[in-house]
């Protein structure tokens, strides 16, 4: 489920070696800067011409990365609600089973639900929730006989068509849920970004070059940018960082206790 995600445990320092070396790089393109102090004009004009779109780049692709964490941390979001909604659903329709099989099918719907609600709790332990998700494939599978020997047996002849869709969504949704947590922006992307915040951070250091050295203006541009790139990279990963949606859980959590 989070196989060849990154360990997120190595986040902060990530984050602290970011801003380290963009702090370096601007110390760097000061030094560049006091070695060229006699530019001429257009030499200068030049100069701002590069770093604007430097800089233009880097706020476009910071932009677009920031959207697409924005949006795939909504979807896994509602999914949470999607598969409660599933589950709820097939649920209730049991009861339109005959009599004798609605309660060992509804004791086998609450293991269902303890096994999907232990999956995402289990995170970050790739393996444990492997062995989750392996179990949950069983479920599905005697789920889906008790259901159907269930329905052969029964005398209404609409039943199939209305309990069958349900258990397919309660089914589908668990796939749907677990590559949503595998689908991020390529490696290269990362590593684009990375690369441009110490590009801007040279060029900035080398723009503050000419004037007397303050370190608040270093200090703030690499704060930020930074800090906003972890933000994104914390919205990626969702139940590893600060930005969760475990919140959600609690509708899954709130569909089992309704099952008592």
């Amino acid at each position: 489920m989070i196989n060849g995600s990154l360990n997120w445990t190595l986040a902060p320092l990530v984050w602290l070696l970011l801003f380290g070396s963009m702090l370096l790089a601007m110390e760097v393109g000061r030094r560049l800067r006091v070695k060229h102090r006699e530019l001429a004009d257009g030499e200068l004009a030049s100069f701002g011409a590069v770093q604007a779109a430097v800089f233009g780049l880097m706020g476009l692709i910071i932009a677009f990365t920031f959207s697409g964490a924005a949006t795939r941390f909504d979807h896994r979001r509602d999914l949470v609600v999607d598969e409660a909604n599933h589950i709820g659903t097939a649920y209730l329709r049991i009861a339109l089973l005959p009599e004798a099989a609605q309660e060992p099918l509804r004791n086998r719907f609450r293991q269902y639900v303890d096994t999907r609600v232990a999956t995402y709790r289990a995170v970050p332990d790739a393996r444990r929730i492997n062995e989750l998700l392996q179990q949950t494939a069983e479920q599905q599978v005697e789920i889906w006989s008790m259901a159907v020997a269930a329905i052969n047996v029964a005398t209404n002849p609409m039943l199939p068509a209305v309990l069958v869709p349900s258990l397919n969504n309660m089914f589908d949704i668990v796939t749907t849920r677990t590559a949503a947590t595998q689908v991020h922006p390529p490696a290269v992307v990362w590593i684009m970004l990375g690369g441009l915040a110490l590009v801007c951070s040279v060029l900035v250091g080398y723009d503050l070059g000419s004037a007397p050295r303050h370190w608040l203006h270093p200090l703030t541009f690499a704060f930020l940018f930074s800090l906003t790139l972890y933000v994104i990279s914390d919205m990626e990963y969702p139940r590893l960082g600060f930005i969760r949606v475990t919140e959600m859980d609690r509708v899954l959590q709130s569909v089992r206790d309704s099952m008592q």
